[in-house]
């Protein structure tokens, strides 16, 4: 236990901390990339979830069943294994063409967490009164112009709690990137560790990672706090409903 409290081997570990903000700021941009691909898929998979087609919602149904039944290590080694491979007999190249860690880490955890925005998604448009839609193409607009202007924005406002969960759980997927060699936060303490023997390292890590996760945690507290709350009228509503319900004066009467 006097390992841990021991000052020299805090002053060797922080003495590296260069490496561990390299790996922050790394594991920051994934995260960033990675929720952007996520928030993508999941919304194209979880529109066709709700949409007419069998077809369409037969795809997402299989789509959201795999990545969530599947571990997300397995598939980070499947794509840096096979990736290459399928590559280079799409392209016809010579050699093996290897994918960035940055872009197969990006690619694995929007794909994975896309799943699971996509139900997120599909949750929140089933949500919305189906008259909405019905209204919005008896009015003219298409199928596609009533998810973009009226239901999907509804959606989104309901969904944020949820969402900002899956972000949460997505930056801390990203220390799978370790596994590969990709140089995140997780992968740059693994040196330090290793270099010195030491485990303080993992110990800044993993307050490292605290200080991503845990503001967006309380932004999370927070949304599903207001959320909950009731909406409280707007006063210029308040005065237009009046107007509607006055009486008539004398001189309109």
């Amino acid at each position: 236990m006097n390992e841990l409290f021991n000052a020299e081997r805090w002053a060797t570990t922080l003495a590296s901390s260069d490496l561990l903000w390299q790996g922050f700021l790394f594991t920051i941009e994934v995260s960033l990339a990675g929720l952007a691909v996520s928030l993508v898929i999941g919304t194209l998979i979880g529109i066709c979830s709700t949409t007419r087609s069998r077809v369409l919602r037969a795809i997402a149904r299989v789509y959201v069943e795999f990545f969530q039944n599947t571990p997300i290590v397995v598939q980070v080694f499947f794509v840096y294994t096979a990736g290459p491979m399928i590559l280079q007999a799409m392209t016809g190249a010579e050699h093996v063409v290897r994918i960035a860690p940055f872009v197969l880490v990006v690619l694995c955890v929007g794909l994975y967490h896309g799943a699971y925005v996509a139900e997120v998604i599909r949750t929140g448009i089933e949500a919305i009164p189906r008259g909405q839609m019905e209204g919005a193409q008896s009015q003219g607009f298409s199928r596609v112009q009533a998810y973009r202007y009226i239901i999907l924005p509804q959606t989104f406002r309901i969904i944020l709690p949820p969402l900002a969960n899956q972000a949460l759980n997505l930056i801390k997927n990203t220390s799978v990137l370790a596994l590969i060699a990709g140089g995140d936060l997780m992968y740059q303490a693994d040196i330090i560790v290793s270099d010195t023997g030491y485990l303080q390292g993992y110990i800044v890590c993993c307050v490292m990672y605290f200080l991503i996760c845990f503001p967006l945690a309380m932004l999370i507290t927070w949304l599903e706090r207001r959320s909950k709350a009731p909406r409280k009228a707007k006063p210029t509503d308040t005065i237009e409903a009046a107007g509607a319900t006055a009486p008539p004066t004398a001189e309109e009467a």
